[in-house]
């Protein structure tokens, strides 16, 4: 039977010649991930249910990110309660303050994710492992539970897009911009439970910080997973990092596919979702004049450095506008310091920006930038519910890290190319 790339993968790991979409399967899993927020979750049902082991200490990573450093006592007593978990079953991988990036950009920098293999984690955006041609997805706390207990899961087996990328991103056109066009395409819930499979020969130009982007914002589409084939630049990036063993899998000619989305890199424009769903995208100069009170780069979505790196070009012996807030976190502490050596971190404090640890803060509505009644921010995060970032009668717009910097510098949404 012709599989998609994701089908084959979750085959393997069911032990199955094949599967079909819809059939479900108990899968082996390579690794299990939680963080400061669901992981006490996940602890509690491993204590009510009686387990007294965890099915491979090494197969487990837990990452203090979300509240951490820690913002109140409740945030501090849920990383006690993981860090006491962690230190009580011998967690390999576990990543406290002063060794913790944003788990999804730490995870494949550690080296602890990588081609063909299957990863669950007790957060949504899970799915950004499938940049390295890997499964990976979201699931629940009671879930990550029993992940962690068994090291198996069921899943059922989905249907696939394909999202067929033609020609070269041009100007300040990221991975961002690819991500936000796709949704705005076909929405939300337009890729419900099911594999977002990028191919052609578009996917060559694109670095595999923009594949990250992409594949870690195809849960905004609703989708299962994303996942891009293993090439050069991926086998490059797990060179000398990556710990397991690469398994490539491709998707049979034959593959079938529930619909095909064409899109040109060459054509799009620098792509902003406006309040207050991803799905509602404009192009820059759609927009209009629109007033934005704090400007936010980082997160799991744009962290990395090639997105530190635009930003800082953008603002470099520049200054932030009047009445605006620029909060600038590296997604880790490898970027961290790489923006130091490279004189980034000045840059932006020089500009008048905030320079913090790595955290997930102001994405979850957590800490590090929330927003009051009225206010507006531009950001290089993930989602632009309502509430998401603080009040609820407050807005998130939702552009690329060059975007961002340029309209923490106008204090109004900017294309950067007019600068």
């Amino acid at each position: 039977m012709a599989m998609t790339m994701t089908q084959k993968i979750l085959a393997a790991h069911a032990g199955l010649d094949s599967v079909e979409p819809g059939q479900l399967i108990e899968a082996d899993l390579d690794m299990v991930l939680g963080n400061d927020i669901t992981s006490p979750v996940a602890i509690n049902e491993f204590e009510k249910c009686g387990a007294s082991s965890v099915f491979h200490k090494d197969k487990i990573a837990l990452v203090l990110d979300h509240f951490a450093p820690n913002k109140d006592i409740k945030a501090a007593q849920q990383c006690k309660q993981t860090r006491q978990f962690a230190d009580k079953y011998d967690i390999t991988n576990f990543f406290d303050v002063g060794q913790m990036g944003i788990e999804h950009a730490l995870l494949p920098e550690k080296g602890l994710v990588g081609p063909g293999g299957a990863i669950v984690g007790a957060d949504s955006h899970t799915c950004t492992y499938g940049a390295l041609g890997a499964f990976s997805t979201g699931v629940g706390s009671t879930d990550m539970c029993a992940a962690m207990i068994t090291g198996k899961l069921w899943f059922k087996a989905p249907s696939a897009i394909k999202v067929e990328l033609v020609g070269k991103p041009t100007g300040f056109v990221c991975g961002k911009d690819v991500v936000l066009h796709l949704i705005g395409e076909i929405g939300v819930d337009g890729a419900l439970y099911q594999s977002l499979e990028f191919t052609g020969e578009g996917v060559a130009a694109l670095s595999m910080d923009d594949r990250f982007t992409i594949a870690n914002m195809a849960i905004e589409a609703g989708a299962k997973n994303g996942i891009f084939p293993v090439d050069e630049k991926t086998l490059a990036y797990c060179q000398d990092r990556y710990r397991g063993e690469v398994k490539v899998y491709e998707p049979d000619p034959d593959a079938v596919y529930t619909r095909t989305v064409t899109i040109d890199l060459g054509a799009l424009r620098p792509t902003v979702s406006m309040p207050h769903l991803p799905e509602n995208t404009r192009r820059i100069e759609e927009v209009g004049d629109v007033r934005i009170d704090q400007s936010v780069i980082g997160s799991c979505t744009n962290g990395r450095i090639s997105d530190m790196r635009i930003a800082a070009q953008i603002m470099k012996e520049k200054k932030v506008a009047k009445n605006v807030r620029c909060i600038v976190i590296p997604a880790t502490q490898e970027v961290y310091l790489q923006c130091i050596r490279e004189g980034l971190a000045e840059i932006f404090v020089k500009a008048g920006a905030v320079f913090s640890t790595p955290t997930c803060g102001p994405c979850l509505g957590g800490y590090m930038g929330i927003l009051a009644e009225g206010e507006r921010a531009v950001s290089t995060t993930n989602r632009n519910f309502v509430g998401r970032m603080g009040h609820v009668d407050s807005e998130v717009v939702l552009a690329s890290p060059a975007v961002a910097a340029a309209s923490a510098l106008t204090g109004y949404l900017t294309d950067p190319a007019k600068l």
